[in-house]
């Protein structure tokens, strides 16, 4: 792609969290031209209303019915699971417009998990074929001839990045992994106090959804997947009184003859070409604060006293890496334009 040619973006779902970070990137982005924001609600709004870190002059809210789609590149969707699938199966047929989807409409391939974890039937089926689960290191040749790019949840890109090598290599066991998982409360969505009503939610530490967290559906999925047999882990996802940031500790099995030298280095070797996967040296204390408001996934891989056992600490921020990076991310590979434009 020519670094004078921009590409034309849509945002739907522009005023959530998530949304607000993707436009506070592209709007930074040299090669992207925002044409619309829209939402259902505070219609004729400046963006600068949600979020005063946008600077740039941008098109006002505005609803998606409204949109021109001749020469709109891109379509980013930051909407309810269940919305995403409706508006790209009316517009799937725009033949230049690529969608950037960061719900989960299209990150599960078995309709019957989907029905499981989020409760209604798929409504596009057919475009569920069509589509390609995104996690950017690991689909670089993958997704530059993909019309629609499910990008992954922020647990799942915290879990998987770290863990696809080593299962792929066999160097841990798949199973007996303990995945202790802990998110800034924006992972909860600006709709916090209607999901728990604890008063002290804001200043408190709550675990949620131990069983049935709706991203083991693409934890199972895409580990199974690495590893080509079924994977076995427990997942607790905590919420803690800061507004963004994850941190999650993996607890793994080495097999037989594995050290941690062993697995160290296969997770430097397989993400020395990834710009945004920072691996540490062994027995690093880490946590959010290098990866705060940046694109990076930071490891550090750690000897426990137990025989056999591993820690493996990831770090990155949720609306970022796990969200709207991630997606403009994988835009740029889609665009063939260097992954780290517009992006720290």
């Amino acid at each position: 792609m020519s670094l004078n040619k921009k590409i034309n973006v849509v945002v739907a779902g522009a005023t959530g969290y998530v949304g607000l970070d993707l436009i506070r990137i592209l709007s930074n982005h040299p090669n992207v031209n925002i044409k619309y924001l829209c939402a259902q609600k505070n219609i004729g709004k400046k963006i600068q209303y949600f979020d005063k870190r946008i600077k740039k002059n941008l098109p006002k809210i505005s609803k998606l019915q409204n949109v021109k789609w001749k020469n709109i590149g891109v379509l980013f969707t930051s909407l309810p699971t269940g919305e995403s699938q409706k508006i790209i199966k009316k517009l799937f047929s725009f033949t230049n417009l690529k969608f950037i989807d960061l719900s989960a409409d299209f990150r599960i391939k078995n309709k019957k998990i989907y029905k499981k974890y989020y409760g209604s039937e798929h409504k596009a089926i057919k475009l569920l074929k069509l589509s390609k689960y995104a996690v950017s290191e690991f689909v670089k040749n993958d997704i530059k001839n993909k019309k629609i790019i499910a990008c992954p949840g922020c647990y799942p890109t915290s879990i998987q990045i770290p863990l696809i090598p080593l299962l792929k290599k066999k160097l841990i066991k798949n199973q007996n992994i303990i995945i202790d998982s802990k998110s800034g409360y924006s992972g909860a969505g600006k709709n916090l106090k209607k999901k728990f009503s604890h008063k002290n939610i804001y200043s408190s530490i709550q675990s949620y959804a131990i069983y049935n967290h709706r991203h083991r559906s693409e934890i199972d999925q895409e580990l199974s997947t690495a590893s080509k047999s079924k994977v076995k882990y427990v997942f607790t996802p905590t919420l803690i009184p800061t507004f963004r940031g994850i941190l999650s500790a993996i607890y793994v099995d080495k097999n037989k003859g594995v050290t941690l030298k062993k697995i160290h280095n296969e997770l430097v070797r397989s993400h020395k070409k990834n710009h945004f996967v920072k691996i540490l040296k062994p027995n690093i204390n880490i946590g959010t604060g290098n990866v705060i408001n940046t694109n990076i996934c930071e490891i550090s891989v750690c000897e426990l006293k137990l025989k056999n056992k591993v820690l493996i600490l990831s770090a990155i921020d949720n609306l970022i890496k796990g969200a709207g990076g991630q997606a403009v991310q994988n835009m740029n590979i889609i665009f063939g334009l260097k992954e780290n434009v517009g992006l720290k």
